[in-house]
């Protein structure tokens, strides 16, 4: 307590805040079998982690080879119909435009895709090893 400068008593201090946590009542949860197992590294627990890891590997070889077919398939459309290759819109060559800009968007919707479906799968896992 400080003294007041006009009296010379000390002023009252407020009390200091106490944070209160209410006590979890739920009793010990118990780690389920399959977390213990993935951390023992056991032949069970490889198992799961190389069957996740397979899932997304696939997920992403798929997304690849739509990326790999998707672009490498506009400069054949154009030597298959060349129509598509002289075509103009607003002045500008049309295969400047799918070579150009199309991509762009094209990748970041594949990124998207792929992060998305990573994500599901790890918390597609994740409600497995839980149980």
């Amino acid at each position: 307590m400080s003294p007041s400068k006009e009296t010379g008593e000390a002023e009252p201090r407020a009390p200091r805040r106490k944070r209160v946590v209410l006590a979890d009542r739920r009793g010990t949860r118990e780690i389920p079998r399959t977390i213990m197992e993935l951390e023992d590294q056991n032949s069970v627990g490889e198992a799961l982690v190389s069957n996740l890891m397979k899932v997304q590997l696939r997920s992403s070889l798929v997304l690849a080879g739509i990326t790999a077919v998707a672009l490498c398939g506009l400069p054949v459309l154009f030597l298959i119909v060349p129509a598509v290759a002289t075509a103009t819109v607003f002045g500008v060559p049309l295969s400047w435009l799918l070579l150009g800009v199309l991509p762009f968007p094209f990748m970041v919707l594949i990124g998207y895709l792929s992060t998305r479906n990573a994500e599901r799968y790890e918390r597609d896992f994740l409600r497995m090893v839980e149980k």
